[in-house]
């Protein structure tokens, strides 16, 4: 049985220096970086569907039902 990729999100908690693109409090997809996660970076996909890296500590991951997932991802559609 091929194992399904499972899906990442984050909450952000601090926005200093980036509140043109990060907003805190605002839930963002994760997308896995391992050369990010090896920098203690983490790649995120902002409002405009662009992947950035930022420093984890701007961050808080969460566990996200697939439901509420599938959902989230349907707005950006």
């Amino acid at each position: 049985m091929k194992k399904r990729k499972e899906l990442n999100f984050a909450v952000c908690i601090n926005s200093e220096g980036y509140e043109a693109s990060l907003e805190i409090g605002k839930l963002y997809q994760v997308i896995p970086d391992r050369e990010a996660d090896a920098n203690d970076l983490i790649r995120i996909v902002d409002e405009t569907g662009e992947d950035y890296a930022f420093a984890k500590s701007r961050f808080h991951a969460l566990d996200v039902p697939l439901v509420v997932q599938k959902a989230l991802l349907s707005i950006r559609a």
